[in-house]
């Protein structure tokens, strides 16, 4: 299966996109897989941080658009017919939940982006909260290129998480641009070498897993929570979410090891 979902020892997993002979393109089966590789990360306690990228010179392309299209279409007759909800397993929403949009994912994701990410892989490269890039990777909104919309989630997260004129010029000018502009963009958290791609993007992953999880998981959601509101109901999700944290084992183990000068041992609740 191109979409390989592969533990590790120290909480984190690598999510890799394996389909370097269609630019790491996804059709409904690959939708699926990545969908449910999501789900598993987020449904397994051990894990508490993942790893994304892809194999070959691209990092994803997003939609095969000559296989996709016309089963996304065919489902979509289905549905509206009362025929059927989905097709061989494979839901109508499938592509939009493996790019991230709308899911309700609060553990950290590094994406570690080898090569080529435009389309879907912008999308979901919106999804992930620390970006390493290898330095001959390029990035791109190209939907409008070709009369096409952003609909993954890219028009609503990339304001949000860049500047404003940034952004703009990622979307209206849909031009593709190379991984030291996206990171003077403020896209990037760092550019290296495709030799020190995953060493970096893992470095990121270590420093997260060294900390609290629950603690980790519980800030990553008020973030996100709070960005989809105004200030006032932002302070209150912050307040509630604060009190789980100090409310936790983990929050009494922190305390304990650093005054026994020791290495936390994490409960994750």
């Amino acid at each position: 299966m191109p979409i390989h979902f592969d533990r590790s020892d120290d909480h984190t997993v690598r999510i890799t996109i394996n389909r370097p002979e269609h630019r790491n393109s996804l059709d409904m089966e690959h939708f699926f897989h990545l969908r449910r590789a999501w789900e598993i990360f987020d449904e397994e306690d051990d894990l508490w941080v993942a790893v994304i990228t892809g194999v070959g010179l691209d990092f994803c392309v997003g939609a095969d658009l000559k296989t996709y299209i016309p089963q996304v279409t065919e489902l979509q007759k289905k549905i509206a017919s009362g025929e059927a909800t989905e097709v061989g397993g494979y839901q109508i929403d499938d592509g939009v939940k493996a790019v991230l949009r709308g899911t309700k994912l609060y553990k950290p994701i590094v994406a570690a982006i080898n090569g080529t990410c435009v389309a879907g892989g912008m999308e979901m490269l919106g999804g992930c909260d620390l970006r390493v890039a290898s330095d001959t990777a390029t990035f791109g909104v190209m939907e409008p290129k070709r009369g096409l919309f952003a609909g993954g989630g890219t028009t609503v997260r990339l304001p949000r998480q860049v500047p404003f004129p940034a952004a703009m010029e990622l979307l209206l000018c849909a031009d593709r641009v190379p991984a030291r502009r996206a990171y003077e963009m403020g896209l990037l958290n760092e550019v290296t070498t495709p030799d020190r791609l995953l060493e970096r993007a893992y470095d990121y992953a270590h420093r997260i897993t060294a900390n609290g999880p629950f603690a980790i998981r519980k800030t990553k959601e008020s973030v996100l929570r709070g960005l989809a509101t105004d200030m006032k109901e932002a302070y209150r999700i912050e307040s509630e979410l604060s009190t789980e944290v100090f409310s936790s084992e983990d929050a009494k183990e922190g305390p304990r090891a650093f005054a026994e000068k020791r290495t936390p041992e994490w409960k994750n609740r």
